[in-house]
């Protein structure tokens, strides 16, 4: 489920804080984000599959199919991780979203490309915020 309006809002203060007290803390943070993450399971992905092939090899010999099944099933599993994976990775210039920019992006975004459900929640958020007031 997506954050509210606010809760962004209190996210990227939090994040602004955070900066100002801590410039160095709060860099070394940002560089083990998502791109370090979704490179580390892209090789886990691989190695899995490798291990699938493995599998279904071994099925194969000793003529045990249900082995060679849960070998393909493995290598699919781990190739699907890491076609996931590779496709949410940042580009190596890339930052990540963070305060303004995913603001930015948000406006930009045609009215009719958001979903049912995003309306409903921006609903609900600003009949909250006007009770609040």
């Amino acid at each position: 489920m997506p954050l509210s309006e606010h809760e962004q809002r209190m996210l990227e203060q939090m994040e602004r804080a955070l900066y100002a007290e801590d410039p160095k803390f709060a860099t070394a943070l940002e560089g083990s984000g998502l791109r370090t993450y979704t490179r580390r399971r892209v090789y886990q992905a691989i190695a899995g599959f490798l291990v699938g092939i493995a599998l279904l090899m071994t099925g194969m010999v000793a003529k045990q199919i249900w082995i060679g099944v849960v070998g393909f099933l493995v290598m699919l599993g781990c190739a699907v991780l890491a076609v996931t994976g590779w496709r949410k990775a940042p580009k190596p210039g890339e930052q990540q979203p963070s305060g303004e920019a995913t603001a930015d992006r948000r406006q930009q975004q045609p009215r009719q490309r958001r979903s049912f459900m995003n309306r409903i929640e921006q609903r609900w958020q600003r009949r909250r915020d006007e009770q609040g007031q």
